[in-house]
């Protein structure tokens, strides 16, 4: 047999320090000087092509599975369960193979007033999970898809509402409508009460555990875009410019009509303390209103496009962001105590969605033209932790996850993406006990 010569490999540790002392001065004890490399820009990634069926020890393929998607947030696609659905409906999507996949986040930037130095988070810069989402509307006036607190996504699809549960990977049909379309669907807070808004204007609630109509609204002349739950109190969002409250232990349709906006209504959300609700519409507008009075409290006109991206921060109460649309592309920040204009950052994007995290003093935004981001941001800093990549359309549709660990996004290239990207509660609580232990180094005695 003739043994060819192996090729020299180049070796990936060149670019290292010279200065490091050679085993010849010192011995054959050797111990590298870390104070000149970067240890995540260093380390190699394991092979893409790991197929276990291939390996010669499965328990040697399954460490080096695990260990992948413990340091890199991947997992190879063929450990992944596929869907026996046919239609491939809500089923794992295939992973994109590309250069950029998968890679940590190297330029992590908490924000300090919420989390110790001694804290260090990785945020994964590729989804965990893809799933197909055919007729998944490519239109920024919508609002389909919402996350329960039982853990069940709903996706509105087309003319069909289907339900997804993070537990068991289950896919249900909740509802489908032979002449009407999907324009926006929200969960009841803590409840098992699904809001379903259609093209013509119905508003209608499902009991999901049940798979049964419960109740039909009227009231709204064209599509309802946009759903907001306050308690037992639903408000609804329309192109035909009105919002209108139905309490559902009522037997009226509508309970109260608030006017204010001159276009469609595209964003509904009401505060955490359940006093306030904002309004942003596609005349430009961001409207606050009370929950006892049908007048607006007070109308801002900084926007230049239009409002569907509204988020209230848990942390800070009376702190409000909204985003605008294409001509404007920002982020602004509100104080609704004193009805003041805090900041403003310009995104570079269309601003789609807005959520805080539950967990610690973050928010993320999603954009579409032209960047089609997801972006994570510590506040009140305004630094971007991350920057996460991978629809080829708007990401035009956005949801968390019940623990806030997870969000998940949804575009007009029809695939749902989920993604990794806040510290759970016990984390954050766990780190910060751990840092009162010892005190900074300026209160030592």
């Amino acid at each position: 047999m003739q043994l060819t010569p192996q090729k020299k490999i180049k070796s990936p540790m060149k670019t290292m320090d010279t200065s490091i002392q050679t085993p010849e001065k010192f011995g054959e004890r050797f111990l590298p000087n870390r104070l000149s490399s970067n240890l995540l820009t260093r380390f190699e990634k394991l092979d893409k092509g790991l197929d276990p069926a291939t390996q010669k020890d499965e328990g040697e393929s399954a460490y080096n599975a695990l260990l992948q998607n413990q340091l890199f947030g991947f997992t190879p696609k063929k450990l992944f369960a596929a869907s026996e659905n046919k239609q491939n409906l809500l089923s794992f999507a295939p992973s994109e193979d590309s250069e950029n996949s998968p890679k940590l986040v190297t330029d992590v930037a908490c924000d300090e007033s919420y989390l110790p130095t001694n804290y260090q988070r990785r945020i994964p810069k590729t989804p965990y999970k893809v799933l197909d989402a055919p007729a998944l509307q490519d239109d920024f006036y919508l609002n389909v898809i919402d996350w329960s607190a039982q853990n069940v996504l709903a996706v509105g699809l087309g003319s069909c509402v289907y339900l997804w549960s993070a537990a068991t990977s289950k896919v249900t049909k909740l509802c489908e409508y032979t002449s009407d379309s999907i324009t926006s669907v929200n969960w009841m807070q803590n409840g098992n009460y699904l809001a379903v808004g259609t093209g013509t204007g119905l508003v209608q609630l499902y009991d999901a555990g049940k798979s049964r109509l419960i109740r039909t609204f009227h009231g709204h002349s064209s599509r309802v875009g946009t759903l907001a739950w306050n308690g037992k109190l639903l408000s609804s969002g329309s192109r035909d410019r009105q919002i209108l409250h139905r309490d559902i232990r009522s037997e009226q349709d509508v309970v109260s009509k608030l006017l204010g906006h001159k276009q469609e209504v595209c964003g509904l959300k009401w505060s955490f303390d359940e006093q306030q609700l904002s309004s942003g519409g596609n005349d430009n507008k961001l409207l606050l209103w009370s929950l006892h009075s049908s007048a607006p409290l007070v109308k801002f006109q900084h926007h230049t496009a239009a409002v569907k991206a509204l988020a209230w921060s848990p942390h800070q109460h009376g702190l409000l962001l909204s985003g605008g649309g294409t001509a404007d592309r920002t982020i602004r920040f509100w104080n609704t105590l004193t009805n003041e204009h805090i900041q403003c950052i310009d995104t570079g994007s269309q601003v789609c969605n807005l959520m805080f995290s539950k967990t610690c003093n973050e928010f993320v935004s999603t954009h579409g033209y032209s960047l089609n981001q997801v972006v994570v941001w510590s506040y009140p800093s305004l630094t971007k932790a991350a920057t996460l990549t991978g629809h080829t359309y708007r990401v035009l549709y956005l949801a968390m996850s019940p623990d806030g660990q997870t969000i998940v996004t949804g575009a007009g290239d029809e695939t749902l993406r989920f993604w990794n990207i806040f510290p759970s509660a016990k984390q954050v609580e766990d780190s910060q006990w751990g840092s009162s232990l010892l005190p900074s180094a300026f209160d030592l005695r």
